[in-house]
């Protein structure tokens, strides 16, 4: 496995982008069929979904029932030998999204990892997360400008900077955009429009990425531990990664800074652990646009590569 940190070891090449792009689909088209057979699999191939290691055909190879939609994003990595990739499929009949990464060598898949969001439609009016997953916006397909392109190193040590930013809850680390929009499981968190009777919590979304950090409103992370961000693709400005956000919880009021009308939050859970899989587009040495899947964990647990 890719070592955790932006500076990991770079596997023997995999192949070209578009190679890596058939690997992805091959193997997607293979899940959904339940069929591992079909997919190019290494006979020994690692396999961890939500945490769990497993065996090709258990977990998702079982309940797939639909093919990708519309929502798709590719994250292709011939450097390291990885892909990235982020999807809406059906499981079941509901609508799941998929984070994926893929390592390839020879052709072959190596490591597969799966974290699945479910309870996409949670049945409010303001968390119509399924009309965020129609489509991936533009920005997420389209090719960076080459005078705007970061270099591979860049775009990891970009990437490195945000999960800091998050950690120390200092959004002057990380190189934000201007209305940054974050949309996490298909809910916008970031830069929106407030209802005519806001909350404090629907304040705090009507921030930016970098505001809300400076603000306080994710005071409650006090760690982001097991990063694994070395998916890059200088073409896109896509980085993809994976990593676990501590919850420890031991202050459940957080302080707010700078934003009127709120100075304080309610956060009563018990700990936790938010396992999440982010992809950034970068351009211009900034981050524009974020999108993320990510499920709860018991506090301090593992990722199941361990």
């Amino acid at each position: 496995m890719a070592n955790d940190a932006h500076g990991s070891d770079i596997q023997a090449p995999a192949g070209t982008r578009e190679e890596l792009l058939d690997v992805v689909d091959d193997y997607v088209a293979a899940l959904v069929a339940g069929d591992p057979d079909a997919a190019p699999l290494s006979p020994d191939v690692a396999f961890v979904e939500n945490q769990e290691s497993k065996t090709p055909g258990e977990g998702l190879w079982r309940t797939a029932s639909g093919p990708p939609t519309d929502f798709t994003i590719y994250v292709p990595d011939p450097a390291s030998g990885q892909v990235g990739f982020m999807g809406l499929l059906e499981e079941a009949g509901e609508p799941v999204l998929l984070g994926l990464r893929l390592q390839v060598e020879d052709g072959r898949i190596t490591e597969a990892e799966h974290l699945i969001a479910r309870d996409l439609t949670p049945g409010r009016d303001d968390h119509n997360n399924l009309a965020n997953l129609r489509s991936p916006r533009y920005t997420f397909l389209d090719t960076v400008d080459p005078a705007h392109r970061n270099s591979r190193e860049e775009l990891l040590e970009i990437t490195a900077n945000y999960y800091d930013a998050l950690a120390e809850d200092d959004g002057s680390l990380a190189a934000f955009a201007p209305n940054c929009v974050r949309i996490e499981n298909g809910f916008q968190t970031t830069c929106k429009t407030p209802p005519p009777e806001p909350d404090a919590a629907e304040l705090l979304r009507t921030l930016d990425a970098g505001e809300q950090l400076d603000a306080g409103a994710f005071s409650n992370i006090t760690r982001v531990e097991s990063r694994r961000f070395d998916v890059a693709d200088v073409e896109t400005g896509l980085v993809c990664g994976l990593s676990q956000l501590r919850h420890p919880m031991e202050e459940t009021t957080l302080d707010i800074e700078g934003v009127p009308g709120v100075e304080t939050v309610e956060r009563d859970f018990d700990p936790f652990d938010t396992v999440a899989m982010h992809v950034f587009k970068i351009s211009g040495g900034k981050i524009r646009a974020i999108e993320a899947v990510g499920i709860r964990a018991p506090y301090e647990s593992s990722t199941g590569w361990e």
